[in-house]
């Protein structure tokens, strides 16, 4: 399960609200902290131009315009639509390999990781790496 805060958020439901809306698959990422398998999302390579927001609470998170291909099997993004939309959390599930859990600021439910380095060739030197079950696509109007 994930680690529990002391934030109120915004959208705020029980456990068992948010199995009865959420899929399965979807419940085990977005309330569970799983992980999709790699290059099995619906968004890993998508070019659709729009808006990616919380499967879980519709909050806005991403833009097309800053995701990129990365080839790790999931998209990426290089920055959040605004800091204020995503949270982070230290993340040290995996021994020896600290992480930073990447979650929607209004719901809570878990997104992905990002990774910071050199390397990345991206503006921000970061990697969002986010799971397809964590969002829907809202494509751009034509």
């Amino acid at each position: 399960m994930m680690e529990q805060t002391d934030r109120d958020y915004a959208v705020s439901k029980t456990d068992e609200q948010w199995r009865q809306e959420l899929a399965p698959e979807e419940y085990s990422v977005l309330r569970a902290a799983g992980t999709e398998r790699p290059f099995t999302g619906e968004y890993n390579e998508t070019q659709t131009e729009g808006v990616y927001a919380c499967r879980a609470c519709g909050s806005e998170l991403f833009t097309s315009e800053t995701k990129f291909s990365s080839h790790c099997g999931w998209p990426s993004f290089y920055t959040p639509l605004a800091e204020d939309r995503v949270e982070y959390i230290e993340d040290d599930s995996l021994p020896g390999r600290p992480r930073v859990e990447v979650r929607c600021a209004n719901c809570g439910s878990h997104m992905g990781h990002v990774f910071e380095g050199e390397g990345y060739d991206t503006p921000t030197d970061q990697r969002y790496c986010i799971n397809s079950i964590s969002m829907t696509l809202r494509p751009a109007e034509a």
